[in-house]
């Protein structure tokens, strides 16, 4: 007779590592953008660079963000079907927002998912409420760090380099993005993979597999590290040039000199973030140092239309991935759970072929300004209205139209 626990705890942790992996591919963009937009580095050269930091990241951040997240919800109460409703809760959301062209956040899915499945077995007093207070918090602190960092450093770096020339600069920076580019790299493994790790860690303890540390924190074996920092990196490593062509030329045409003040300021923010043990999303963070840069030309230049959609996403991810978990966790302890399971499993199904036709379809022309100059690779920024540093009109105003980044160009899985 096989061990029926055992047999859902290893499914549970493969569902898990497979969130973790779309969440990877999802944010190779996030991780790649910038030096891809610069071209310091080819699309297939940055997608490998990013997955090593990502991988290579557990040998630099401790695991308090996967300490954050595994106790959200009392390790006591948690249960193999209270991580499985979490997950499918995260993942539900994430489709259904990638459907609509939602800017959601994988990350924010997967807190309030967990939490969801937990209040829905033992009731709101099973949430830690300082896990969640630092989380919520950071949810619009940290694109808002970015964004003041990256609006300082582009400061700085023009006003240190405005008497050299712009081949100078542009030849310096292009070597220092190299280093941006990695350092985000790292903090995108380092805060990322630690939410999947802190899920399995709960899922294991709860199942009785491991036991709390005397400390009260959660154990992390090794395995899971290694196992969740190799998910994202695959993710990422998968990560396909039409990902990048998305989100790489709609947030802005960068010089290099942005692209470093844009990455370094988005790995701050989330170095400090991963230090501090809050799990914050790399997609809003990025966002927010670009759009710092931009912002450096004009204000007028920030495109806030899409700020106000990813504001609706901050308000909406959390309690509606709660939600849906809450409905799959009563669900799955009733009679009906087989059929349910059937039902997920059609769905999951239709979602991963839908998402493959829809990515198979070719990817829109970017939108050139007649007479601006500007090439045919760049289109309208959401953080400036000006390339940094170009002088090329790239905003609104030069295309005559308004796209965003939340176009449902971008596969499943969210932002993280």
């Amino acid at each position: 007779m096989p061990d029926l626990v055992l047999l859902s705890v290893i499914t549970i942790v493969v569902l898990a590592l497979v969130f973790d992996f779309t969440n990877g591919f999802h944010d190779a963009a996030n991780s790649i953008a910038t030096v891809v937009s610069t071209r310091v580095l080819t699309p297939r050269m940055a997608v490998i660079w990013a997955a090593f930091f990502n991988f290579v990241a557990f040998l630099v951040f401790q695991t308090a963000v996967a300490n954050t997240v595994g106790k959200i919800v009392d390790p006591s109460v948690v249960s193999e079907a209270v991580i499985f409703a979490g997950l499918v809760g995260a993942i539900a959301w994430n489709f259904l927002t990638w459907w609509l062209g939602l800017p959601t956040s994988s990350s924010h899915a997967l807190i309030g998912g967990f939490a969801g499945a937990g209040v829905a077995k033992a009731g709101f007093g099973v949430l830690d409420a300082s896990s969640l207070e630092k989380t919520i918090l950071f949810i619009p602190l940290s694109p808002l760090l970015g964004m003041s960092l990256g609006f300082l450093l582009m400061l700085a770096s023009m006003w240190i380099f405005r008497r050299s020339s712009p081949a100078r600069v542009d030849g310096l920076f292009r070597r220092l993005q190299l280093l941006s580019a990695a350092a985000f790299s790292l903090g995108h493994g380092g805060n990322d993979a630690q939410k999947t790790m802190g899920i399995i860690a709960a899922l294991l303890v709860g199942a009785g597999y491991l036991q709390l540390e005397p400390n009260g924190d959660l154990p992390v074996p090794l395995w899971v590290v290694l196992s969740a920092h190799a998910a994202i990196a695959l993710g990422t490593l998968s990560g396909g040039w039409r990902i990048v062509k998305t989100l790489g030329q709609r947030i802005t045409d960068l010089k290099p000199v942005g692209g470093f003040s844009a990455e370094t300021a988005a790995a701050c923010s989330l170095y400090l973030a991963t230090f501090l043990g809050i799990p914050v999303s790399t997609t809003h963070t990025i966002t927010g140092a670009i759009v710092g840069v931009g912002a450096t030309r004009r204000l007028s230049a920030v495109r806030w239309g899409v700020a106000r959609r990813i504001v609706w996403a901050w308000i909406l991810t959390i309690p509606a991935a709660a939600a849906i978990a809450a409905v799959t966790y009563a669900i799955t302890v009733s009679a009906f759970a087989l059929v349910a399971l059937a039902l997920a499993a059609l769905a999951v199904i239709a979602g991963v072929v839908a998402a493959r036709r829809r990515s198979a379809q070719p990817p829109e022309p970017a939108p050139v300004a007649a007479g601006s100059g500007a090439s045919t690779d760049s289109t309208a920024p959401i953080g400036s209205g000006t390339a940094p540093g170009s002088g090329a009109p790239t905003g609104p105003g030069a295309t005559g139209r308004d796209t965003t980044t939340a176009g449902r160009a971008d596969p499943p899985g969210g932002g993280a």
